[in-house]
C-alpha cells in the first residue's frame, strides 16, 4: 500500500436544534429565537483517522452539549456574536483544535397581531426566509463572520426587461420590454475579520441594523429599478449595501430567474394572449436562469 497522509480533516455536530425564549417578568412580553447550529472543528486530530487514535477526538456529543450551555449562559442574538462566542470557545478550550467553523441558521418566528396589537408570547412563520451566518475562528488569526438571508421569495409583474444580449446560432429566447421576474434572494456579505469575541462584542449594534438594511435594500431596489436584466439589479443592490455598511467588505448575491411564460391561447377562438394582452401565465419549475455576482470595494483585493 502507498503512503497516504490527511491532507484536511474537520468534524463536528450538524442539525443541533436550538429554541431559546427570553422572558421580560416587567412586561410579560416574551421573544423566541429558534436555531439550527452546525460545529465543526479543525487541528491536530489526524491520528484519529491514521491510527484510530480518538484520544484526540472531542466527541461530537459534547459539542452539541457545548452549545446548549453556551446558549444558556450568552444571549442568542446577533448570531453573528453567539456563533464567534461558540467557535472561540473551542479554540481556546483545547489546545490542539486550531479553528472551529460554527454555521447558524436562525427560523424565521414572527409576533402575531391580536386585534391590531402585538401578542406577548404568539407567533407565527410567514415565510421559509431565514437569517443565515457563518463564523470561521481559527487561533492567531482571528474570526470572520459571513452573513446572509436566503429562502425571500419575491415576484413583480411588470419593470423587468431583457434584450440587446448575444444573438447567435444558438438563439431562440425573444428579446423583451416588459416581463414578470421572480427570484428566491440568497444575498450574503462579508464583514472584516475581528480580532476576536470582545471586538464582535463591541459590533453588535451593527449585525441586526445591517441585516434588516440588506433586506431592505433588497426588496425596495426590487420593487423600484426597471430592471434591465438580473445582473444590472443585484449590482446595484451590492452597491446600496456597502455604502450603508464600512465594516462589510464584500456582498454577494445569487439570484434564481423564476420563469413564466405566456401561454398561447390564439387556438380557441382566436383568444388573444400575448404581449399586452397576456393576463394567464405558466409558471415553470426548471431549467430556470442563475445568476451570481460577488461586489467589493475597489480598493479591497479578492480573497483568494
Amino acid at each position: 500500500m502507498s503512503q497516504t497522509q490527511v491532507n484536511a480533516a474537520r468534524y463536528g455536530k450538524d442539525n443541533v436544534r436550538v429554541y431559546k425564549v427570553h422572558r421580560d417578568e416587567k412586561t410579560g412580553v416574551q421573544t423566541v429565537v429558534e436555531m439550527t447550529v452546525c460545529c465543526l472543528l479543525e487541528g491536530e486530530i489526524d491520528t484519529s483517522y491514521t491510527k484510530a487514535d480518538n484520544s484526540v477526538v472531542v466527541a461530537t456529543d459534547s459539542i452539541k452539549n457545548t452549545i446548549y450551555i453556551l446558549a444558556k449562559q450568552n444571549p442568542v442574538n446577533p448570531p453573528e456574536l453567539f456563533g464567534s462566542i461558540v467557535a472561540n470557545h473551542f479554540i481556546e478550550k483545547y489546545k490542539h483544535i486550531h479553528a472551529a467553523h460554527v454555521n447558524i441558521i436562525t427560523h424565521r418566528w414572527s409576533r402575531l397581531n391580536i386585534d391590531g396589537k402585538p401578542h406577548p408570547h404568539s407567533f407565527y412563520r410567514d415565510s421559509e426566509e431565514k437569517r443565515n451566518v457563518q463564523v470561521d475562528a481559527v487561533e492567531g488569526q482571528g474570526t470572520d463572520i459571513k452573513s446572509s438571508l436566503n429562502g425571500l421569495t419575491v415576484l413583480k409583474s411588470t419593470n423587468s426587461q431583457f434584450w440587446g444580449f448575444l444573438r447567435d446560432e444558438y438563439t431562440t429566447l425573444p428579446e423583451t420590454w416588459d416581463r414578470i421576474l421572480s427570484t428566491d434572494v440568497d444575498a450574503a456579505w462579508q464583514w472584516k475579520r475581528f480580532s476576536g469575541v470582545d471586538e464582535v462584542r463591541s459590533h453588535i449594534p451593527k449585525f441586526d441594523a445591517t441585516w434588516a438594511a440588506a433586506r431592505d435594500i433588497t426588496l425596495r431596489t426590487f420593487a423600484e429599478d426597471n430592471s434591465a436584466s438580473v445582473q444590472a439589479t443585484m449590482y446595484k443592490m451590492a452597491q446600496e449595501i456597502l455604502a450603508r455598511q464600512q465594516l462589510v467588505e464584500t456582498v454577494d448575491y445569487s439570484l434564481p430567474n423564476k420563469h413564466y411564460f405566456e401561454i398561447d391561447l390564439s387556438w380557441h377562438k382566436g383568444l388573444q394572449n400575448r404581449g399586452k394582452d397576456a393576463e394567464v401565465y405558466a409558471p415553470q419549475t426548471n431549467p430556470n436562469g442563475l445568476i451570481k455576482c460577488t461586489v467589493g470595494r475597489s480598493s479591497v483585493k479578492p480573497k483568494l
